[in-house]
């Protein structure tokens, strides 16, 4: 079975345009099968688009998909944008959607923080909840690594996908978490780096 957290090059076309609404700016996205949320935002990422502050300086989008969560956030905002993802399928479509959007971006091939050297000053994640809670909290782990001072890690999770754990485990890394969103099983979650 293929997930949309691994690389699958056997997988059928399905190619889906559609469009997204921000700010009253419109967003064109193309997808394809084998690509989490494919042919729409899913709500998560919604969320968290819209629960995020003003930004400056870096932002990574780790685990981009097709790249909605940093397009957006890099259109809005005047930073240097990173989106990188473990799914080469995904990062075709996210390069090809920054075009179509105008937004510049460097797009990095790698599995989780494998193949990223630099540090930022903002991480967003919508994590792989079915990748198994060892692979997020080392995805938490190494986002603390890869912050720059006073950089924050934001991370959308459900309730019912391990919102509880993750707050537990924000708390041991960063020693600190800010509940920048809760609602109906939706949790926005934001830790600095000390």
């Amino acid at each position: 079975m293929s997930h949309y957290f691994i690389d699958d090059d056997n997988l059928k076309e399905d190619e889906k345009v559609f469009y997204y609404f921000f700010n009253n700016i419109e967003f064109k996205f193309t997808s394809n099968s084998g690509l989490f949320s494919h042919g729409h935002v899913d709500p998560a990422s919604n969320l968290l688009i819209h629960s995020m502050p003003k930004l400056s300086g870096s932002l990574l989008d780790l685990g981009c998909g097709y790249g909605p969560i940093g397009i957006v956030l890099g259109k809005i905002n005047r930073i240097e944008l990173t989106m990188s993802d473990v799914n080469k399928r995904a990062l075709e479509y996210a390069e090809r959607n920054c075009i179509d959007n105008g937004v510049k971006a460097k797009i990095v091939h790698s599995d989780s923080f494998q193949n990223i050297k630099k540090s930022f000053n903002q991480i967003t994640i919508n994590p792989p909840i079915h990748a198994g809670k060892a692979v997020l909290f080392e995805m938490y782990e190494k986002s603390h690594e890869h912050l720059l001072p006073d950089g924050k890690l934001y991370i959308v999770i459900q309730k019912k996908h391990g919102a509880l754990s993750t707050i537990k485990k924000l708390q041991e890394i960063f020693d600190n978490y800010d509940m920048i969103y809760k609602r109906k099983g939706y949790f926005v979650l934001a830790s600095t780096k000390r």
